[in-house]
């Protein structure tokens, strides 16, 4: 008999959410305490994309998983909607960039 574990066994997606959020908002501190430093945003942009790809890719699994394995979706929707909520904060630092 097969034993169905009691927790969705998938960490990437919470490490990947928790890494993304914590290096943008390093970049964002260091382009606020630089005075608006032109050179912060030549590399934070790229990495900004880089992060949204990685995201994108890490959501679409993460809606597969969601899809395929029903007796995991509470699990699942928690590290979605995790993963989701870097959307909005990245939204309120490039308004903030954007108004400098």
């Amino acid at each position: 008999m097969k034993t169905i574990p009691q927790h969705f066994e998938e960490k990437q997606s919470l490490e990947l959410a928790i890494g993304t959020f914590t290096i943008c908002t390093l970049l964002f501190m260091l382009y606020i305490v630089s005075k608006e430093n032109a050179i912060v945003l030549v590399i934070a942009w790229p990495f900004a994309l880089a992060c949204i790809i990685v995201n994108l890719i890490m959501f679409i699994h993460l809606t597969d998983r969601f899809i395929h394995l029903p007796e995991y979706r509470k699990d699942i929707a928690v590290k979605i909607l995790l993963l989701l909520s870097n959307i909005p904060i990245t939204f309120l630092y490039y308004t903030i960039i954007m108004k400098a």
